[in-house]
């Protein structure tokens, strides 16, 4: 019986054009987050330059995250029937153009427009990466050293976009900064037919169309509405989202189970370490870009530093993930994937420890020691379970699989910041209410009492004495809120280790296909 899905014959690769396109691989990866690094760094010259509002800058960063993840398991899909590199390519190439576009841009509502379709492009990327890679390397061992390479990317855009995103505002236009994608897709297109492979599309049946648009209708409310929790925002439209997207949810697994061709195979979740480990991934990320979020307010609002300072300070918990995803394919060859994520786990929660001990003051130390011993306790769980996810589906299902693998940590990333940005926000209100100083006028302290933002706003305006010590007062609630939310996703971490080895310690991923080569 011929094998399902052959790679084409005119694709078939020597060990070092394998890692060669690996190379090409890492490209997208790491431009997926040096792209969002460096548009937060060039958003308030974008909205002076555009009169852009506060309203409209907002959707130029969040509209590019909305149709990433609501689009991602249709393109997963369609990978799967159409082939993975001719939808990178396609996808690159859809990108570089609407870079180019979003460079230009003469207003806000048009670069809104474009960062929309910039996100449809970018979401053909990470499951069209993650898929390749499993293609190009098929034994075990291998395969998790490429995926760990590729999640390694990932963290070095954040590492960099900083550093390169300073540096193109300081010297050319806020367009500069979406223009840094153009070599790198160039590259992917002039090297990627050549060192990628190929396998022929699923040819069973073609996309289904409803399901895609229920896919991309049961994830937007939800990120949306995460979204508008974690900024205070949408008491009462945020529920209604939630429910939305929990029905169209529901409808689009009714669907799959009734279809001959679903396009997400649900019987990948009687394997318990398929669905064991995407909650993995959902969950480590849940306490990761809470972590981030609670770190960035830390940074400029207590300590006062410049978005740039404030990113070149983050810059060593991203390097803490490239040193934990790197090290992880080679501690496995020594116990079990299981043991390895939950002792990074145990890793993390340590680290979350560290960050409970934070002050108002000095503190930098403090910060970058605990968030660096959380990134490099994560690294491990992100390659590993990734690994998991797509070495546990078939050959022919890899799109789905990586799709699924790359929605997981977005969700779990929004829940969050909606949750641990939520708690922050409610411990802060409770302690900066009774530490407001005398003489601060009433409205004022309403205002104070609603953000840290508000409050040290109105210290810096205020002339008065009570100025310096609401703002004071306020750094020193959200301080508290800070350690409360370090000590909640310590806990989150050390349950998430017991849970992993009581879940995986028997997991087994896709055996070896043989072909994999050094």
């Amino acid at each position: 019986m011929p094998q399902k899905n052959p790679v084409h014959s005119g694709t078939r690769q020597t060990g070092g054009r394998r890692w060669l396109g690996l190379g090409v691989l890492t490209l997208p990866a790491l431009l997926a987050s040096l792209e969002l690094t460096v548009t937060h760094l060039a958003l308030p010259t974008i909205g002076a330059d555009l009169g852009a509002s506060s309203s409209q800058q907002l959707w130029i960063v969040d509209i590019y995250a909305f149709t990433l993840a609501g689009a991602m398991l249709a393109m997963g899909s369609l990978g799967d029937r159409i082939g993975h590199r001719r939808l990178l390519m396609l996808g690159a190439a859809v990108f570089a153009v609407a870079s180019t576009l979003a460079a230009y841009a003469p207003n806000a509502e048009t670069l809104i427009a474009v960062r929309a379709l910039m996100g449809i492009a970018g979401s053909t990327l990470m499951p069209s990466v993650l898929a390749l890679t499993a293609t190009l390397f098929t034994t075990a061992s291998r395969r998790r050293v490429a995926i760990g390479a590729v999640i390694a990317s990932v963290s070095a855009g954040t590492a960099i976009g900083p550093l390169v995103g300073g540096w193109l505002l300081d010297r050319f236009w806020w367009g500069s900064v979406f223009l840094i994608g153009m070599p790198v897709m160039a590259l992917l297109l002039v090297l990627g037919p050549w060192l990628l492979p190929e396998r022929h599309g699923d040819q069973r049946g073609r996309i289904d169309v409803l399901s895609a648009l229920l896919t991309v209708g049961a994830v937007l409310p939800v990120v949306y509405a995460l979204k508008q929790i974690a900024t205070g925002n949408g008491e009462w439209t945020s529920p209604l989202l939630l429910a939305l997207g929990l029905a169209l949810g529901t409808a689009f697994v009714r669907r799959q189970r009734r279809l001959p061709d679903p396009m997400v195979d649900l019987t990948l979740f009687r394997n318990p370490a398929f669905g064991a480990a995407l909650a993995t991934l959902a969950f480590g990320i849940f306490v990761l870009w809470g972590a981030n979020y609670a770190i960035a307010q830390y940074l400029q609002l207590v300590q006062g530093l410049s978005p740039l300072r404030a990113g070149l300070w983050t810059a060593p918990s991203a390097l803490g993930v490239i040193a934990g995803s790197t090290a992880a394919p080679q501690l496995v060859r020594l116990v079990r994937p299981a043991t390895v994520i939950a002792g990074g786990l145990l890793v993390a929660t340590a680290g979350f420890v560290v960050l409970t001990r934070i002050g108002s003051t000095g503190g930098l130390a403090t910060l970058v020691t605990g968030a660096v011993i959380v990134s490099a306790g994560l690294g491990p769980m992100m390659a590993l379970a990734t690994d998991l996810v797509i070495g546990s589906a078939p050959p022919e299902r890899a799109g789905s699989a990586s799709a699924m693998a790359s929605t997981s940590p977005q969700l779990g990333g929004a829940l969050g910041i909606a949750v641990l940005g939520s708690v922050i926000a409610a411990r802060y209100r409770d302690l900066v209410g009774d530490r407001i100083p005398t003489g601060v006028p009433a409205d004022a302290a309403a205002s104070a009492t609603d953000s840290l933002a508000a409050a040290v706003d109105l210290g810096a305006r205020l002339s008065t004495p009570a100025g310096p010590a609401l703002a004071d007062a306020a750094r020193a609630a959200f301080v508290g809120g800070f350690q409360l939310t370090a000590a909640v996703s310590a806990a989150v971490t050390l349950a998430l280790a017991v849970a992993t080895i009581a879940v995986l310690r028997t997991a087994r991923s896709r055996p070896t296909l043989g072909g994999g080569g050094p």
